[in-house]
């Protein structure tokens, strides 16, 4: 695909292409990925800190990967166009049970099982990581840039991690 903004047409084309990507991978992940050959690679941003957008990206750059930023809430509208072909979510913790994911893993798991479509986790321990933050600061959601953007006197609820029940996920990698 080249590198153009989007347009309906486009989104024609891509039908049951669109691997979907969510939360921060290990490079490893990207090496995998690149063996696939997927047409299209769509990138959730991440927030609010944004940081799996940028390092998907990255790493997919590096690969030769054309990616496709969207915001976290435009997966229901890929889904209701039948574009996407494969989810993948970066598992910060994996069970018999079930999976914890970044925010957001709850709503991909609905989409995937209403719409049919493969879930699939990566799994790689962050052996810097010891301890996981399950919540954010109020500032990651009500201030952007540094700026803010909520009124003040206003609160916020930033979870940061969601757990879903292995049921929704075809398979974890490691």
């Amino acid at each position: 695909m080249s590198r153009h903004k989007l347009n309906d047409a486009d989104l024609k084309e891509m039908r049951d292409t669109v691997v979907l990507l969510h939360g921060v991978f290990p490079k490893s992940f990207f090496d995998r990925l690149k063996k696939q050959k997927p047409e299209c690679v769509f990138v959730l941003e991440g927030r609010p800190s944004l940081e799996a957008g940028k390092s998907s990206c990255r790493e997919l750059l590096k690969r030769g990967i054309t990616p496709t930023v969207i915001s976290d809430n435009m997966a229901g509208f890929l889904f209701y166009k039948s574009l996407v072909k494969e989810v993948w979510v970066a598992c910060q913790a994996v069970d018999d049970r079930g999976i914890v994911a970044s925010v957001g893993v709850s709503i991909l798991g609905a989409l995937v099982r209403k719409h049919g479509v493969p879930m699939y986790g990566y799994f790689s321990p962050d052996k810097r990581k010891q301890s996981q933050d399950f919540v954010g600061k109020e500032k990651d959601i009500l201030c952007f840039e540094g700026a803010r953007i909520a009124p003040k006197g206003t609160s916020a609820y930033v979870p940061l991690v969601e757990w879903i029940p292995i049921s929704y996920i075809r398979k974890v990698y490691e």
